[in-house]
């Protein structure tokens, strides 16, 4: 009913929805939008809203905005006071981390991390130092075939021997869910190459056990990742249950310390 009604339909390759629309006899125009012209052909699109036009946004696989083109268009039509809406769809972050056997939540979803090797790194070593200061969630990644033994290699680096799960071409004819520790996946998809969409769900930190230093590693980690005294302070507070003003107090001595 919404690509029948749309005066327009945005989408990331033509060849790719075309078919979509001729199979069910939809004959709107179609437009692509992509990262390469979203924020050229943004104006226009919001202007002919603003006008009235019922303008309908897909994506070639999952759903728009998710890892997909559309958020420049989203977040202007809104700003601008036009009427958006969504049509629910499937999400392969979503049905990943329901097949991982994985806590579900609370999740953090990712993206994709960065293609570089040393910039992967330091995103792992945020995702660390958030998790020394309190974060204990599912963490859910996309990442591309070519990448993935050297993501899932970087991975277990960063995390160690944690449970995680690698789920491939989800709803399509060769899904497949692949559970795992992290350097098993590793190994297994260094000698076999995978094809397809992909998603890798990391289990969460293990509770910590740590006793009268745990509040200060807690802490030392947090302000090494660039959070300020304040919001570290309330990140550690929050994991420990400990009075916020206590852990501010040690926060302080650990900064004059640290100056």
């Amino acid at each position: 009913m919404t690509l029948r009604g749309a005066e327009l339909i945005l989408c990331e390759d033509t060849r790719v929805t075309a078919p979509l629309l001729a199979r069910h006899g939809i004959s709107a125009p179609l437009q692509p939008l992509h990262d390469h012209n979203e924020a050229r052909e943004v104006p226009r699109l919001v202007e002919r809203l603003l006008g009235g036009a019922r303008i309908a946004l897909v994506s070639d696989a999952g759903t728009p905005l998710v890892s997909d083109p559309g958020y420049r268009l989203a977040r202007a039509a809104i700003e601008a006071g036009a009427p958006v809406s969504a049509v629910p769809g499937p999400n392969a972050a979503v049905m990943a981390l329901t097949l991982s056997g994985l806590p579900p939540q609370p999740f953090l979803f990712m993206g994709f991390l960065p293609p570089r090797a040393g910039a992967r790194a330091e995103a792992i070593g945020r995702l660390r130092a958030a998790e020394a200061a309190g974060l204990a969630a599912t963490l859910v990644f996309f990442e591309a075939p070519h990448r993935l033994a050297e993501c899932l290699a970087a991975l277990a680096e960063g995390f160690g021997s944690r449970p995680a799960a690698v789920a491939r071409e989800l709803t399509k004819r060769f899904e497949e869910v692949r559970r795992a520790s992290l350097p098993d996946l590793a190994a297994h998809y260094a000698a076999q190459a995978p094809r397809g969409e992909i998603v890798v769900v990391v289990g969460p930190a293990p509770e910590a056990t740590g006793g009268a230093d745990e509040v200060e590693d807690r802490l030392r980690a947090a302000l090494a990742a660039g959070q300020s005294l304040r919001d570290a302070a309330a990140m550690v507070a929050t994991a420990t249950g400990l009075p916020r003003r206590q852990v501010y107090a040690r926060a302080l001595e650990l900064g004059r310390e640290e100056g």
